[in-house]
């Protein structure tokens, strides 16, 4: 993770989001459009454009567990039995996305770690299988790299907090294997009743590794507590306003308020379940969201191949220029559709290295057990 803050910073092929010139800012009553021109065709081209400088970093697709579950199949040539593939995700303008580990309910233990690890192989070998169109960025490969040369970059995560085995050896192995990020929910340590000392130091270690905090299907408590306790932002990988859709992973507006304060990052899910059946209710969670945490503070998450039905005209991973057009449409700056898209996901990955950077001076790792803490 720590080199991926030097691809970033210092790519001299392609730059930083804050070095590209900025896109002039429409004017919500003026479209876009030339005179006779179809207002829809207009916004879909400035869209397409928007999103050729500014690719979408996608917080969550459950690809590598529907995999396991299928014949071999060829990514780059298209493929129909899943929602994401390369034609796709290029169509879509995807320049990074974030391929999930998590795990059917009831696997715990060393059933748990074992299916993490199995899924982390699937992952790298799926990925060497396509060398023309996606690129591994554990080590990591430079994101921007589908900008150039159509490769978009495979971040590995969030995996279930089940998967460290209660042990944060297990953490640093994982982490060494390509982990990004960790759910922190469904554990002794990361329940209902929020942290435990022993998730403190969890995180604490997710901090000194680089290991992004998903919050998503999180407690309140500890949602706030990780909030306080973390020295890198935290996100919330699949999470809506709750105010306009009532479930369960969605964040009531006082933390979403409490999560921009932290400057952490809600990822909106394309989820008919969690954002509303049309583009218009994805675009109507947004707005809100933009409004509350503020613009720095929100994301998208496609949530492609994880079992969800998906909002009409968002269908599968190549429909995100579709949404960029709507909320152009509703006179959204394009500055901050950049940061939607690209920019927000790039500060959170920027400051977890530098925050794990500066700890790995200071701290060293942590030998610590749950007994110590919990027992």
């Amino acid at each position: 993770m720590a080199d991926l803050k030097d691809e970033l910073d210092t790519s001299s092929e392609v730059g930083e989001l804050d070095d590209l010139p900025a896109p002039p800012t429409a004017e919500p009553s003026a479209p876009g459009t030339g005179p006779g021109e179809d207002p829809d065709t207009g916004l879909l081209d400035r869209a397409h454009a928007l999103l050729d400088a500014h690719p979408v970093a996608d917080g969550y697709s459950g690809l590598p567990w529907t995999l396991r579950h299928l014949p071999r199949v060829d990514l780059e040539l298209g493929e129909g039995a899943v929602d994401t593939d390369v034609p796709r995700l290029r169509e879509g303008h995807v320049g990074a996305l974030f391929w999930a580990l998590h795990l059917p309910e009831g696997l715990a233990g060393d059933q748990a770690v074992g299916a993490t690890l199995e899924q982390l192989d699937l992952v790298k070998t799926v990925v060497r299988a396509h060398p023309e169109g996606l690129r591994l960025a554990d080590t990591p490969g430079p994101i921007t790299d589908v900008r150039h040369h159509g490769r978009v970059a495979v971040l590995p995560g969030p995996a279930g907090a089940a998967a460290i085995g209660d042990s944060l050896g297990i953490l640093r192995s994982l982490h060494g294997l390509g982990l990004r990020a960790l759910t922190l929910s469904g554990t002794s340590w990361a329940s209902e009743a929020g942290l435990t000392r022993f998730g403190e130091e969890v995180l604490r270690e997710m901090n000194r590794l680089g290991v992004v905090a998903d919050l998503s299907g999180a407690s309140a408590d500890t949602v706030r507590r990780a909030c306080v306790v973390s020295k890198a932002p935290v996100l919330c990988a699949r999470s809506a306003a709750r105010a306009l859709r009532p479930h369960p992973a969605n964040l009531p507006d006082d933390l979403l308020a409490e999560l921009g304060a932290a400057k952490g990052l809600c990822m909106v899910p394309l989820t008919a379940e969690q954002a509303g059946p049309s583009v218009r209710d994805v675009a109507d969670q947004l707005d809100h969201v933009r409004q509350v945490a503020g613009p720095e503070c929100v994301g998208l998450s496609g949530t492609y191949d994880a079992g969800s039905a998906h909002p009409q005209d968002l269908a599968d991973a190549s429909r995100y220029p579709h949404l960029i057009a709507e909320l152009l449409r509703r006179g959204w700056p394009e500055a901050d559709i950049a940061l939607l898209t690209w920019g927000n996901v790039q500060r959170v990955l920027r400051e977890a290295d530098f925050t794990a950077r500066e700890a790995q001076r200071r701290r060293q790792p942590s030998t610590a057990k749950i007994a110590e803490f919990d027992g």
